[in-house]
């Protein structure tokens, strides 16, 4: 198919939908009149869906550097550059969509698939954006870009600067990062400084920065982060043969990745690639759940920032920026938001490490809240789900060791559980044991392994 669709675009106030050019960009991508988020907006566009699908398909194919990217290969969804030469990609997107029957089982319903965008090229689905928004950094001619990150805005954005030869300042809380996501940002070659603060702190002294200094702002607050971000979309729909599931779950952190799949599957319905939006839920962690409770108080209509603790530290967010567009998506698709403990995180993680899957703590809340969903009735069981799991396993090793060691969850967190979810948690927490170098040792333990029932 010709590449015939423009690059011309422009951004929009999510608020009073003032229209901004992309090169009159705000440093803090904020309208300067009412101080909230944008989008990008494109003039309308006649797809021919068949067209559009045999191309993005038979890019899978194509040795072009571009054509191999799960983002860029839906390059006619997001014309946001000049110059297609000017992305920078690391093969990123095209990630699983795993069949998760064990976890369905254990959440309630009978068709349950896994997206996982920890499988791209710096482990977690910030990869997705993070090309689309370095992409445009380098065509405007950044030397610097920054972010304020928990861990996995920084692995991708250091890893993605490096790519694209640029300088990447980030902002981390001190003691409050997994050490494998910070290692990332520090192989990459960023200039990784640890501040004394939370995540909402670092979010505030970069919003300073950069008013003052020559830096590109690459947190999710940069609409164009969204705009790759809103790839997985496609390619659920893509892997399911365009037909959408009934219901997807996301993890609730900063807020811009729900916003972001809504995105995707609306331009999709506005294309005709497909015929309805699918229900988008979030799920949040009990300890840093600011959306949730602002949902059951007032419907979304304001948010009061909480101070985030979760073991979950990619979503460990008390004051999220993107909050008003995850109610905007919310209402549009008729989604609910939940709220899940650390228990129930680690016991939905377990399970789908359990079925060969794994992914980061934060993912998890997506299996947890969907089981909430289920027992609530808000899910019914003949409902096709998929869960958006952000970030792989390796991403926070620590976490899975301790849980596996018996060391995670107090004696107060796990109280909450039911007898049968106990049961579970003990299981599946199989810590490594040291026996003597004979094959009867070895025996015994399998033996005591079989007694108590194979997973």
């Amino acid at each position: 198919m010709p590449e015939t669709y423009s690059a011309t675009h422009t951004l929009r106030c999510m608020g009073c939908h003032a229209e901004i050019s992309p090169e009159l960009a705000p440093a803090n991508f904020r309208c300067h009149t009412c101080g909230e988020l944008l989008d990008v907006i494109y003039p309308k566009q006649t797809a021919l869906p068949a067209e559009l699908r045999a191309a993005w398909l038979s890019r899978r194919l194509s040795r072009k550097l571009l054509d191999q990217s799960g983002v860029w290969r839906f390059r006619e969804a997001l014309p946001i550059l000049a110059d297609w030469q000017n992305a920078v990609t690391l093969h990123e997107g095209n990630t699983p969509l795993y069949a998760m029957p064990r976890c369905a089982s254990f959440a309630g319903t009978d068709a349950l698939w896994g997206k996982h965008q920890g499988m791209n090229p710096t482990g977690s689905f910030k990869d997705a954006g993070m090309t689309a928004a370095i992409s445009v950094a380098r065509e405007r001619g950044a030397t610097w870009v920054a972010c304020a990150s928990t861990g996995n805005t920084s692995a991708a954005m250091a890893a993605y600067a490096a790519r694209a030869g640029l300088r990447a300042l980030v902002l981390i809380p001190e003691g409050k990062i997994a050490w494998g996501k910070l290692a990332q940002a520090l192989d990459y070659g960023a200039l990784t400084l640890q501040l004394r603060t939370d995540f909402d702190g670092c979010v505030r002294v970069l919003a300073e920065l950069v008013d003052r200094a020559p830096v590109y702002l690459l947190n999710s607050v940069n609409p164009y982060r969204l705009e790759g971000q809103k790839t997985p979309a496609f390619e659920i729909a893509e892997q399911l043969d365009w037909q959408v599931p009934d219901h997807l779950i996301v993890p609730g952190g900063n807020l811009a990745n729900s916003s972001a799949l809504g995105i995707g599957f609306s331009q999709m319905l506005e294309w005709g690639l497909i015929d309805r939006l699918p229900r988008i839920s979030v799920i949040q962690a009990e300890g840093a759940n600011p959306l949730f409770t602002s949902w059951q108080q007032n419907g979304g209509e304001q948010l009061q920032p909480v101070h985030a603790e979760t073991r979950a530290s990619a979503i460990r967010i008390g004051n999220p920026a993107s909050w008003k567009k995850a109610v905007r998506l919310l209402q549009a698709t008729d989604g609910f938001c939940e709220q899940v403990s650390e228990a129930e995180i680690a016991l939905g993680k377990a399970e789908i490490g359990a079925e060969g899957v794994g992914c980061e703590p934060a993912s998890a809340v997506t299996l947890a809240g969907l089981r909430k969903l289920v027992r609530q009735g808000s899910v019914q069981r003949k409902e096709k789900v998929v869960l958006l799991l952000t970030g792989h396993l390796l991403k926070d090793p620590e976490y899975t060791l301790d849980f596996h060691r018996g060391k995670l969850l107090t004696p107060e967190e796990t109280a909450g559980l039911t007898l049968e979810d106990k049961a579970s948690v003990n299981q599946l927490a199989r810590g490594p044991q040291v026996l003597d170098a004979s094959v009867d040792a070895v025996m015994r333990a399998l033996e005591g392994f079989r007694s108590g029932g194979a997973r």
